[in-house]
């Protein structure tokens, strides 16, 4: 049975002005719950999106389910995604299907991607490739990589290189990166810089990474970083990309900070940006935590 709502709609705290556009757009509740996402109260924002949602406002749905995500509540999530797509709206299954993901339930992503492309979401077969990746089904993942990638997909054909790279296969890489290397999406320039760099040719790859971070690829700062540490050995410059990636919230920053400065022999300095990491649902993370504090991760 759901839980009742507050009887007061809105929290007691001083709330965001929401954009009178928006407003219209949305609905009253709707536009402050999303002032409250781009204030980053996201408890706040739950509250005021749930009364939202039963007050059947347009595009509400959405904006709960994002709410959920950016406060790190995934089976919120996935309970509320999960009964949209019961109910007819797969229009959720792709998103379903990664937070399912990202709580372990594999099965049930594995489900919700298929709808999802069953019913044409170009986005799912990117997303549902990285699943495959991670449950070492290689075969499988690089066929809808190359597919979204085809298709447009700004960072599915980055993925098919990083996916042909790390299961040893530099040659393809190469080709696949030079096929798809294109300014209009940065990502595909990142992917390039980093088969550049393994076969050898560390000048032109740092030329592409700086382009790339020009050009604002998604973790073209994080990836430059680590072509410094790794191949030129140069921990101050590799620090100060890690930290650029931070200050532009670059996905997993977290973690990529906190895995140099362990490595960097700063394990102290390393554990908030870790154990935050940890939290957001970074299972490398959680390994890397248990090591710096002295526990065996594998010790359930």
């Amino acid at each position: 049975m759901t839980a009742a709502l507050p009887s007061d709609p809105l929290p007691s705290t001083s709330l965001p002005a929401a954009p009178a556009d928006a407003a219209a757009a949305l609905g009253r509740l709707s536009a402050t719950g999303v002032a409250l996402l781009d204030a980053g109260r996201t408890d706040e924002a739950v509250d005021v999106l749930r009364h939202a949602v039963a007050a059947a406002e347009p595009g509400a749905d959405d904006l709960l389910a994002r709410a959920y995500l950016d406060n790190g509540d995934r089976h919120a999530a996935v309970d509320l995604m999960g009964r949209l797509v019961a109910h007819g709206q797969v229009r959720f299954a792709g998103r379903l299907g990664v937070a399912l993901a990202q709580i372990g339930d594999i099965d049930r992503a594995e489900e919700a991607f298929l709808l999802a492309l069953e019913h044409g979401e170009l986005a799912a077969c990117n997303d549902y490739a990285i699943l495959l990746t991670q449950e070492n089904r290689f075969d499988e993942a690089a066929p809808l990589l190359r597919r979204a990638a085809d298709a447009g997909d700004p960072q599915a054909a980055a993925n098919l290189v990083e996916l042909l790279y790390e299961s040893g296969d530099l040659r393809a890489a190469l080709q696949i990166a030079e096929h798809y290397a294109d300014e209009s999406r940065p990502d595909t320039v990142v992917a390039l810089a980093l088969v550049r760099a393994a076969a050898g040719r560390a000048d032109e790859a740092e030329g592409l990474y700086r382009r790339a971070a020009q050009l604002g690829a998604l973790r073209a700062h994080s990836a430059y970083g680590s072509f410094l540490f790794v191949v030129r050995g140069d921990a101050a410059g590799a620090e100060r990309e890690f930290r650029e990636a931070a200050l532009r919230d670059e996905h997993g920053w977290q973690f990529t900070l906190g895995q140099f400065l362990v490595e960097d022999g700063r394990a102290a300095e390393a554990r908030p940006y870790v154990a935050e990491a940890a939290a957001l649902g970074d299972t490398e993370a959680v390994r890397l935590l248990a090591e710096i504090d002295g526990e065996d991760p594998y010790d359930d």
